[in-house]
């Protein structure tokens, strides 16, 4: 039977925001659940403004995503654009991040906000980080790079980097790693992906996660599904030595 507090833990959203209202409508939370959020809140999906605005306004626990550090790196000093990044971002998916804005007044009243949000929170036995941890390097050495962009160093280590947490993480669309469904959630040595590409055609859902009661909740933005399923039927286990190096342009960012 399931917990009476419950923590939810969702999936990179990229501004999906009749997604997560939909999601959350299927969670239903309670005044006492908590509701974190992996990052990448922004960019390729129509209303970017209104997840930043839900989130932010509600207060929730949310990590420093790539696509939210793009956005930091192309308005360095929080007015003039650094133009080789602000193209990077823009074609990464910020044009749809600015339309949402409707100007770039309003973007940019809400810099210092995303420049606010942690690189990962650790919760006791979760250990909540955008893209996951470098496997060689101590916590304090890491930075941004390796918090928001790893990919396949961290997908590919052999033992859990924790020995009493799992990191959970979003970035990496667990459809592009080896043997993986779209909708799945993916699972490795300590490690649990939940970013299952909420934006891409080729998949469509977004996934919230309560980790302490083991449940997945999911919708599909494109075709209205929901579900709600165990973990466990939810995850495919990721054989590490099957990660191999993938080109930059068939990655999404």
């Amino acid at each position: 039977m399931a917990g009476t507090n419950r923590r939810f833990f969702i999936g990179d959203v990229h501004g999906h925001y009749d997604g997560l209202m939909r999601l959350l409508d299927a969670i239903a939370p309670s005044e006492d659940d908590q509701i974190y959020f992996v990052g990448d809140l922004i960019d390729r999906g129509p209303k970017s403004a209104k997840v930043v605005n839900f989130v932010r306004e509600g207060g929730y626990p949310c990590v420093l995503g790539n696509h939210e550090q793009l956005l930091i790196d192309a308005f360095p000093n929080g007015t003039a654009a650094h133009m080789p990044t602000l193209q990077g971002w823009l074609y990464s998916g910020g044009q749809a991040t600015l339309a949402s804005y409707g100007n770039i007044e309003a973007l940019l009243g809400h810099l210092e906000w995303f420049r606010s949000l942690p690189l990962y929170l650790d919760l006791g036995p979760v250990w909540l980080v955008h893209a996951g941890v470098h496997p060689g390097l101590a916590i304090a050495d890491q930075t941004f790079n390796e918090f928001c962009w790893i990919r396949e160093t961290f997908h590919s280590i052999p033992k859990p980097y924790f020995d009493d947490k799992v990191i959970i993480t979003g970035h990496t669309i667990t459809f592009t790693l080896p043997n993986v469904e779209p909708g799945q959630v993916a699972a490795g040595q300590g490690w649990l992906d939940i970013d299952t590409g909420a934006y891409h055609p080729k998949s469509g859902w977004l996934t919230a996660l309560d980790y302490d009661n083991q449940q997945v909740y999911q919708v599909n933005v494109f075709s209205q599904q929901s579900r709600i399923l165990p973990l466990e039927d939810a995850t495919a286990q990721i054989d590490p030595s099957q990660i191999r190096p993938r080109q930059r342009q068939q990655v999404p960012r």
